[in-house]
């Protein structure tokens, strides 16, 4: 079922119209710094707090969804930051059309829909596939970040992420439910009220690598138009 579309009129929103004229994601704000990347921001408590903390990084937080875009935009207004921009846009389709190789000092993917049922687990975001997109869109040493409530994806993702050579993890163990200093956005503390555990994988990308462009998948497509109503 399609969504309805809400016209989104702030000044940190960016619609894809405007990224396209400009070229890059670098260009969207007026300082130029290291940018980093969140993925499924949801209602934009996790990319506040960080963007609070770095203000010396710019921040670019995307959702699928037209309301929590909405919603992170009006909370980055109430923020006052001028480090964030928001987007409506597919992650894998952001990565491939508009971010050049070593351009992100960090991604973040927190909580993305796990697709608990077995038959679905393929649509998963977190694949080998993506973790090689991923790497070739982060600078050496850049930081990925992934969290989820769901244990079998926190698992599955650990145990991806332990066995690729060119990741070194920054944990003890390939996963921690100890989230530290990490930003708790609402939907994670909802469970950890609840004493229910987030499992936390961070693993910095090893310098010095050749990472050649990853090819689109066969059958990507976008499943939405880009242009915002």
């Amino acid at each position: 079922m399609s969504q309805r579309m809400i016209l989104i009129n702030s000044p940190v929103f960016v619609p894809e119209t405007s990224l396209k004229k400009r070229g890059n994601c670098s260009s969207l704000f007026p300082h130029q710094r290291p940018l980093e990347l969140e993925i499924g921001c949801g209602i934009g408590d996790f990319i506040v707090q960080i963007a609070a903390r770095r203000p010396e990084h710019n921040f670019l937080a995307i959702d699928i969804f037209n309301q929590g875009c909405r919603s992170t935009c009006s909370r980055v207004e109430e923020s006052g930051l001028d480090n964030i921009r928001v987007m409506r846009m597919e992650a894998r389709y952001l990565m491939h059309q508009y971010l050049d190789g070593n351009s992100l000092r960090a991604l973040y993917i927190n909580c993305p829909d796990p697709w608990p049922k077995k038959r679905h687990r393929k649509r998963r975001l977190v694949n080998p596939e993506f973790i090689h997109l991923a790497l070739y869109c982060l600078e050496d040493n850049g930081i990925l970040n992934f969290s989820t409530d769901f244990t079998d994806y926190g698992e599955e993702v650990a145990d991806l992420l332990t066995c690729d050579p060119r990741l070194e993890n920054l944990n003890k163990a390939p996963y921690t439910n100890d989230l530290g200093e990490y930003p708790v956005s609402k939907y994670m503390r909802r469970f950890l009220d609840l004493q229910q555990p987030i499992y936390l994988c961070c693993y910095r990308k090893k310098p010095g690598l050749t990472i050649t462009p990853p090819a689109i998948s066969k059958g990507f497509r976008i499943p939405w138009p880009q242009e915002e109503a």
